[in-house]
């Protein structure tokens, strides 16, 4: 193989022109994924102290912001629920009540965005007195196949309401296979199952828990999320979910584990998502606050590594910021 001085690959990146020409793109907003919290009421418009540049919404001016967001031509949006204090059970059952603030925001928005790609978060987390993602044995353990039961009839009830996309969380073995069979017993073949499939127990979930008020009363989730310790179980849960019927596969969080996406892209042909959380986004305005660093820069930089990962869908919290962020690169 040739080498310097007949080899100089600085020829390759030597201008503006020529690196765009070599280097790989940017996704584009149609690959962008918008995760939103929304809440019961009208006018509601809550900031999140630990995710600045988001907010809890009531449906209405969930209606507003995803306009916005519509114009920019960010292709679709993943909605979490929050559910009031009186509507929190042991069972989490109001997760799948037709009142519920997700399901008037998905009618909403299948009314006012057609062509707008709805997906929801089907967990129970926040709407369980307790905050686990289903219900609790006498030992305190959450019930696995107890809790897929409540899965399988949050994810219908969201499919009913319109959404294209649910996306089962809780870590729950066989909830796919659950949700996946009363989809279909529902006459919603046509709803599509995104995986949390590889979900890790991670130390990033902070200010999401502050955002969707669901952090767990007493214990944590590492009995039932996959530890980062153990690749190889971690890609066992993508590959059963896979079998089960999963039609897209999703790791989270996405920065601290860009080796897992790239060993599940080479072993798996559906489509791959990453979620890039909310420590990741956290993380890096901290860091440009504090002047160590661009946050643009910083971000575009961050994206990139997840393409070139092999991410197919980017679910980013950045996405609502796309026309300042990526536009101008």
């Amino acid at each position: 193989m040739s080498t310097y001085p007949e080899v100089r690959l600085r020829r390759l990146r030597r201008t503006p022109s020529l690196r765009r020409l070599f280097d790989k793109a940017l996704p584009g907003p149609e690959k962008f994924m918008w995760p939103v919290f929304v809440k019961e009421g009208k006018g509601v418009y809550e900031s999140i102290d630990a995710m600045p540049g988001q907010f809890r919404m009531s449906p209405d001016r969930l209606i507003k912001e995803v306009a916005r967001v519509v114009d920019m031509g960010i292709g679709s949006i993943l909605v979490f629920g929050l559910a009031e204090a009186k509507q929190k059970d042991g069972s989490g059952t109001f997760a799948y009540d037709e009142k519920g603030a997700v399901q008037k925001a998905v009618r909403l928005l299948r009314r006012e965005f057609p062509d707008l790609v709805i997906a929801t978060d089907v967990c129970v987390c926040a709407y369980t007195s307790h905050g686990h993602c289903g219900p609790l044995t006498a030992s305190g353990d959450v019930d696995n196949d107890a809790s897929n039961e409540i899965l399988a009839r949050m994810a219908v009830s969201h499919a009913g309401a319109g959404a294209d996309i649910v996306a089962p969380s809780a870590m729950m073995d066989g909830q796919v296979a659950a949700i996946r069979r009363a989809l279909d017993e529902a006459d919603f073949q046509q709803t599509l199952l995104m995986s949390y499939s590889t979900k890790f127990a991670s130390s990033m979930y902070g200010p999401f828990r502050e955002a969707e008020q669901s952090a767990p009363g007493k214990g944590d989730r590492r009995g039932y999320q996959a530890s980062y310790g153990d690749l190889r179980q971690a890609l066992r849960e993508s590959d059963l979910d896979e079998a089960e019927g999963a039609d897209i596969l999703m790791v989270k969080p996405s920065l601290f584990y860009l080796d897992v996406i790239a060993r599940l892209r080479d072993r798996t042909d559906l489509p791959l998502a990453a979620y890039n959380v909310s420590g990741e986004y956290s993380m890096l305005i901290a860091a440009a606050e504090r002047g160590w660093g661009d946050l643009n820069s910083m971000v575009r930089e961050s994206i990139a590594a997840l393409s070139r990962a092999g991410t197919d869908l980017v679910i980013s919290y950045w996405a609502n910021q796309y026309d300042k962020i990526f536009k101008e690169a």
